[in-house]
Formats: C-alpha cells, structure tokens, sequence
C-alpha cells in the first residue's frame, strides 16, 4: 500500500478546502511599492487620494497563480484561465475602498491582513467576503507567494441586514407609539414574592395591609429598561437618562395603592392587567393614566421583561385635589408638611378646639444612617418613620414632618392622658415595625405639651420642643455611656 507524499497531501487539502484560497505572487507589487519610494514616496494615502487610478495600477501588478475547487464554484468559473481572464468583473465598485486599506497595510510592513469586503461572481452577484491574507514563510522579502483565504459572508449578512431592518421597524413602532411605553424589568420583584411564599405566606392581600412597607420595597426593586418618546413628553424628562435618574420623583405616593392591587394580580397569576393608575411627572403634576401591562412572551418564569403602557387619562380627571396635595404633604413621609403644620396651628386657633396636644418628635441616628448607609437607606428609614406615624392617628389628628428629622402630631380636643396613650401606641407601633426591619432602628425622641385654653399654641409647641431636645440629649448621652461599655 502506497501513502500520498506530503507534497500531494498539502495539495488535496487546498483543493478540497471548505473554503476560497487563492495563492497569488505579489512580487510586482513589491516591486512597484520601491520605485515609488525611490521617488520620494512616504505617505501612500495621500499618494493614492492625488491619483485614485494608482490603486487600479496596483491591483494589475497582482499575478493569480492557483486557486482551490471552492473558488471556482463560488465565483462561478470554469477553470482557473475562465477566472483570470475575467478578474475585472470579480474585482470592481466598492472593493476598491477597501483595497486600497489592504495596499496600505502592506506599505507599511505587514505580511498578513484582513478585511472585510466585496467581490463579484462572474454572472456579477454580489458577494459579501471576510478576506485574510499571509505572506508565506519564505517568501517574505519577494512577495511571490501569498495565501488569502475568501469566506462568503454574503447570507448572514443578508440576514443580519434584515434582522437590522426588522429591528428598526419595530423600534420605530414603540419609539413613535402615541402612548406611554415602557420596558421594566421585575424579575426582582418575583423574587420577593416568591420569598414570601417559601416563608408561608398565603393570603398576600393581609400580608400587604399589616406589611405596606413591601409594596415600596417591590416599588424600588422594579428596573426601567427602556422608554419611548411619548413617555419623555409626557414625564417631562429631556431624554431617558434624564428619566431614569429622576424615577423616584415619577413612582411615588397615591400610585402605591395601584401597585398594591397590581402586586397582587401577580401574585395571583394575572401577568396580564389594566387599570387606571396615577403615575407623576417630574415636575410633580400627577399623570392619571390607563395602564396595561404584559409580561413578554418568554417570559413568563422570570418577568425579566415587562411591557407597560400609560395612555394619558388626565384631561377626565381632577387635578387640584393633587395640587392641594402638593401644597400640604411632605413626598417622602407621605405625612403633613410644615406649611400644613403652620396653617393648622393658626386655623385651631381660630376655632378654640381646647385642649389641644402637641407631641414633637426627632428622629434618632439619621445622620449616622446617612453617613454609613448612605442617603438611600436614610430615606427608607424617613418612610419607616412617616409610615409609623401616619398610622398612630386619624382625623381631627394629623402628623407632620417638619424638618429633616423633625415630626409633629397635632392632636385637637385631646388631653394630657390622652395624649399619653397616643405616645404609648406609637411606642408599641415602633416596636411592631422594628421586628420587620431589624436595621437600622426606628426610634424617636419625644416631647409632649397641652394647650389650654387663654393659652397661645405656639407656646405649647415650644414646651414640647424644650422636652422633645432634652429627651435627644439623653437619648445621645446614653448612646454615648453605652459605646463606653462595649
């Protein structure tokens, strides 16, 4: 049995290669490249731009000595003398661009390149090709022999142009829908639900009315992936960087109790709703909107992606009542705010509604919150706080913040003892809270004063501030004495 020399077996891989190879003698080419160096030839772009017909020139001085079975049948050539004599219908339009970056390449000392070009069959279908060339070893101070390599890259970039066309028709269809679109992510979402299931929870709508504090917990958790420009217009946002840095000021207050109800369709299984919501603008005008929302196909056992859409309802809805809203309530808290605070003061007083209660309040260790949690962790322990003190009172009572750390509750036609006993419910509130949140820990320092009457309120609000700032010295002293012992 006879074995094929290595000669023959080089020579039946580059015929029955899978791909076009091409040995060609670039030496002529070489040779070109040093006249002109010879003449004062240095930058060869600028060479070729003075006179574009120089690449032709160069491209002549190429000498095709072989080519595989793969190349004839893609360029569509009977034999190799069929391929040559037609190499003007193979090289021409736009491959020149390109070879002109090859040539290049060469001039400046490189034995191999790549690109990505065009060539023509000889019925003159275009052919879109990766090229790779190499001078071979041995050859490199003549050129007279490189390898290239053509693999048609001509239907999965056809593909590839067509998928991009599909794309850009879809995109335009959501960038230019008339209505609000919106893609979120809440694959972290259906992890918390999914957390409280493990951990037994059965009737979810309980769970959120002894627990609302999750449904801002879910709120957070919710990613915006994308929005279209219907969404910026009527959010007021610029662009969508511009949004997605101010989401906080967009999902907030009264559209929770829409969130509520949307949490729990999904808990129940309705990936797929609509209800009217209140979204905000940025600049806090609140957005009555009708709102349905889908989890993609796909997606089902993850809502990594969610498609949400808000047609604007507004015009058929009230706006003053949220200006009012605005005007009276601290965003953050959900509480009163100061001008709500000073207004009611004067308005009791008006209506002598003696005795009137006062319970100022500071909220313990926000600045450290601040400062080793940062300000996000300091604001959700404001919206513990503003939660735990808007449920500690009804209406004639109000709660307040009014500063930074500063709340109040203005309680009318209430006396010292019943006073008292509100103070004691919203110790045991606290305590309720903190067993959810094991850190950090709700606490305040409380000052309590009654208003009788022929007396001025504000000065009641004084004594009870005097209390409220002696109770903080203590608190602080005490932290401080128990530093010292650990």
């Amino acid at each position: 049995m006879t074995h094929p020399s290595p000669q023959d077996a080089l020579s039946d891989m580059f015929e029955l290669a899978p791909v076009s190879l091409w040995v060609e003698d670039f030496s002529a080419l070489r040779a070109l490249f040093e006249e002109w160096r010879s003449a004062g030839v240095t930058d060869l772009r600028a060479w070729f731009r003075a006179d574009p017909q120089r690449v032709t020139e160069c491209s002549a001085r190429i000498q095709v000595l072989q080519v595989n079975r793969r190349t004839l049948e893609l360029f569509e050539a009977r034999d190799l003398a069929h391929l040559v004599a037609n190499l003007d219908r193979v090289f021409r339009d736009d491959m020149h661009v390109h070879h002109l970056e090859e040539l290049i390449q060469l001039w400046e000392g490189a034995t191999r390149y790549s690109s990505q070009t065009v060539n023509y069959t000889l019925s003159g279908r275009r052919l879109d090709i990766a090229l790779n060339a190499h001078v071979l070893p041995g050859h490199e101070q003549t050129w007279d022999r490189v390898l290239l390599s053509v693999e048609d890259l001509t239907e999965r970039l056809r593909a590839e142009r067509k998928l991009h066309a599909s794309e850009q028709y879809a995109r335009g269809l959501f960038e230019h829908s008339p209505v609000s679109l919106w893609v979120e992510d809440f694959s972290a979402v259906r992890s918390l639900l999914s957390m409280l299931r493990a951990q037994g929870i059965t009737d979810f709508t309980t769970f959120l009315r002894v627990h609302p504090e999750f449904i801002d917990r879910c709120m957070q958790e919710i990613r915006v992936l994308d929005v279209n420009q219907q969404t910026l217009s009527m959010v007021g946002a610029t662009d969508k960087a511009h949004l997605l840095r101010h989401l906080q000021s967009v999902f907030r207050d009264d559209m929770r109790v829409h969130f509520a109800e949307q949490l729990i369709d999904l808990w129940n299984g309705k990936l797929t709703q609509q209800r009217e919501v209140i979204n905000y603008s940025l600049d806090g005008r609140p957005i009555n909107a009708h709102m349905q929302f889908a989890v993609m196909p796909g997606h089902d056992d993850d809502w990594a992606m969610v498609l949400v859409s808000l047609t604007d309802i507004t015009a058929r809805k009230k706006a003053e009542a949220y200006l009012e809203y605005l005007g009276n309530h601290d965003v953050l808290t959900g509480l009163r705010n100061r001008t709500f605070f000073a207004d009611e003061i004067n308005r009791l007083e008006r209506k002598e509604a003696w005795p009137v209660s006062v319970i100022m309040l500071d909220l313990n260790g926000l600045k450290a919150v601040n400062d080793d949690l940062g300000h996000a962790a300091g604001d959700a322990l404001l919206r513990r706080a503003g939660e735990v003190l808007g449920k500690s009172v009804d209406k004639p009572h109000y709660a307040a913040r009014v500063g930074g750390d500063e709340f109040v509750l203005l309680l009318p036609d209430t006396d010292a003892s019943g006073a008292q006993a509100l103070c004691q419910r919203l110790l045991e509130l606290i305590d309720l809270n903190n067993q959810f949140h094991q850190s950090p820990r709700l606490s305040f320092s409380m000052g309590l004063a009654t208003c009788m009457p022929g007396e001025r309120l504000e000065a009641a609000v004084n004594r009870a501030d005097q209390q409220m700032y002696a109770n903080k010295r203590a608190y602080y002293e005490q932290s401080d004495i128990d530093r010292r012992h650990d």
